[in-house]
């Protein structure tokens, strides 16, 4: 209990610098514009809209169906209004919970010793976790992987109990309805079910790949084959909801966020989207740039063989294959488990006992120095015995590493970004755990003391720099302004568009105006920097110049509502009323689908109509349109 509760100290402690944050980047669409979120809204509405407020039915909908998390930001807008220091106390809270829940689960895997103690510290303060701590919006991963954790922890007491208790069962629907809360806090939760298969296979009944068919077909374990077959069912019942509930179609993106799914070539959109995971393995292994927004140019496209960054992920997926083969090798053949739990001979109830070749020899002799040492514990010989092996660690923390992050691949479906860091909140479990069972196998292989203190505290000091970078990033994360300015070197054109939003919001204009022309000199064709820039001009009586950017911004994006809106304020005050009104009208027949944000587009649509009325006034033209014009406006 104290390696939880010392891991859970630290996992808060790192990030109480975040209390005093204000709501930054995604914020504030999910939450301070989040009409889902007010009391006058329904709260029967946030489970029938998306992560953002938008009907999930919708063709502009991100599909990002998260109901439990808006309800969570629900609650916090119902006690503290729109302070944010309640909304990041809640997301502090949740990760020191998530801290203590993985070190207890790792405490199953590698016992109660300081190599336990070593894998929840790195979780606790791994910086890849500040953008989903420091971030409101990353409450989602964080929430999720605390239902990930439990559903994981209650089929773990399933295995550990089936054939023994009738709360077996009990166990069982734990672990079900905790990956049903864990799917609907973010979309990758019900991925545990999964590495809950990988967990009794590969590491309670210790089976190897050529076992499982000859197990299944000669009926050897029945109560292995009934519960994979049901969390297959559940699995496939809760994606099938899901996808119905969504319309049955999947969400649309901007070629900004995923360049990759957009390119016309297989080439070049196979080649990065196998890189892609490599780039993302560096982040957990070294997490020295970090961003906000790793779209758009961010990652360069592999547009061919000869990209030096092939080699990059040649060694990725080679290091996996290896990694792969060594968890999933075969046992000597009179120790075999045969789908089932074996101790020197002998059948035990908890599944973890199946020795490797080291391990069995090390029981043999009554445990040597390294085996005693080899969770930092000194233990007899039936409590070391229940410990899973080496091998069967490593199957699972790559099942953890792997699975969860499938749905961010593009294998199934294309995403909306290229990589996103609060994605491997779940991912970087397993991460902790390779690194742990990796240090921990080196401790034993040394002969040398003076091997075994290195090994012991290079692993500390990663945990140190770890922390330290952890402390330091989420001093980026303190304001907007601070956080786009950290981006800038990986996502330029991001980076400083943002920048421009809140140096005007400052009213320091001509740094503003500064910052939208650096974003066109990276990306020239972005609409909103195009109509953020003629929005300032306009502001500040430029007009000329003004339209100018306001029609390249509806060259970029012909639905871009607000560019036809300004533009026909301004003809119409310099008089040219026919070209007003034709932009007025053009500005009204836009549809709103598939458009990111329809609230938006409907009130300018509205205003562009008001402005068109107003311009019928002045000219002595009362007659009344029709409704039918306009019917998207009349829901």
């Amino acid at each position: 209990m104290i390696a939880e509760l010392v891991s859970s100290a630290l996992g808060l402690a790192l990030y109480l610098n975040t209390l005093s944050a204000d709501f930054c980047y995604d914020d504030s669409r999910a939450i301070k514009t989040n009409q889902d979120l007010l009391p006058e809204t329904p709260w029967t509405h946030i489970f029938y809209n998306d992560f953002w407020g938008t009907l999930l039915t919708h063709s502009g909908s991100h599909k990002s169906y998260r109901p439990l998390c808006t309800l969570s930001f629900r609650l916090n807008h119902a006690i503290g209004g729109l302070n944010p220091w309640s909304y990041h106390l809640v997301n502090v809270l949740l990760h020191a919970a998530v801290t203590g829940l993985f070190t207890s689960f790792s405490k199953i895997l590698l016992g109660d010793g300081y190599w336990t103690f070593m894998a929840g510290l790195m979780f606790a303060s791994h910086p890849i976790h500040t953008e989903a701590v420091a971030g409101i919006v990353g409450r989602a991963d964080v929430g999720a992987s605390l239902f990930f954790l439990l559903s994981l922890l209650c089929y773990i007491k399933h295995c550990s109990t089936r054939g023994y208790s009738a709360r077996t069962w009990g166990w069982f629907l734990g672990t079900g309805l905790c990956a049903g809360c864990s799917m609907l806090w973010k979309e990758q939760g019900v991925t545990v079910l999964a590495v809950s298969a990988v967990y009794d296979v590969f590491v309670f009944h210790r089976l190897k790949i050529r076992q499982i068919l000859p197990t299944i077909y000669k009926r050897k374990n029945l109560s292995l084959f009934l519960s994979i077959s049901l969390l297959t069912f559940w699995g496939s019942s809760l994606l099938g909801a899901r996808l119905y509930w969504m319309g049955n179609k999947p969400p649309s993106f901007s070629n900004s966020d995923n360049p990759a799914a957009d390119s016309d070539s297989l080439l070049t959109r196979t080649l990065t989207f196998f890189y892609l995971p490599t780039k993302n393995l560096w982040l957990l292994l070294c997490p020295d740039t970090l961003s906000f927004d790793w779209s758009m140019d961010a990652v360069p496209l592999l547009k061919t063989v000869c990209d030096w960054r092939n080699l990059h992920t040649v060694a990725f997926y080679t290091g996996l294959l290896l990694l792969a083969c060594y968890g999933l090798k075969s046992p000597n053949a009179d120790r075999e488990c045969d789908g089932k739990t074996v101790t020197n001979g002998k059948q035990n109830a908890n599944g973890h006992s199946c020795l490797s070749d080291v391990e069995y020899q090390n029981s043999e002799t009554k445990l040597s120095f390294a085996s005693k040492v080899e969770n930092g514990i000194k233990n007899d010989v039936s409590q070391r015995t229940q410990l899973p092996s080496t091998e069967n660690i490593v199957v699972l923390s790559l099942s953890l590493l792997i699975i969860p992050f499938v749905p961010a691949t593009n294998l199934f479906f294309y995403v909306g970004f290229v990589i996103a860091e609060r994605v491997l909140y779940i991912p970087s479990m397993g991460f902790c755990l390779l690194i742990t069972v990796g240090a921990r196998a080196l401790y034993v292989k040394a002969q040398k003391r003076f091997l075994k203190s290195l090994i012991f505290y290079a692993t500390a000091t990663l945990i140190v720099f770890y922390g330290l970078k952890t402390a330091i990033r989420n001093g980026d994360w303190q304001n907007e302004e601070m956080l786009y300015r950290s981006g800038i070197k990986v996502n330029p054109a991001k980076a400083w568009g943002n920048l421009g939003n809140v140096l005007k919001s400052q009213s320091k204009i001509s740094e503003a105006e500064s910052a939208y022309r650096n974003a066109l000199y990276y990306r020239s064709n972005m609409a909103d920097m195009l109509y953020n820039l003629g929005l300032l001009l306009q502001e500040n009586s430029r007009f000329a110049e003004a339209l100018h950017y306001y029609k390249l911004a509806i060259g970029s994006r012909p639905t871009l509502a607000s560019a036809y809106l300004n533009t026909g304020i301004i003809l119409m005050n310099q008089g040219r009323t026919e070209e007003a009104r034709r932009t007025f009208l053009k500005c009204s027949e836009i549809p709103d689908e598939n458009l990111k944000d329809p609230h938006a587009h409907k009130s300018s649509v509205t205003s562009c109509l008001y402005n068109l009325g107003k311009l019928y006034h002045e000219q002595g033209h009362y007659e009344v349109w029709p409704v039918p014009l306009f019917p998207s406006l009349f829901f």
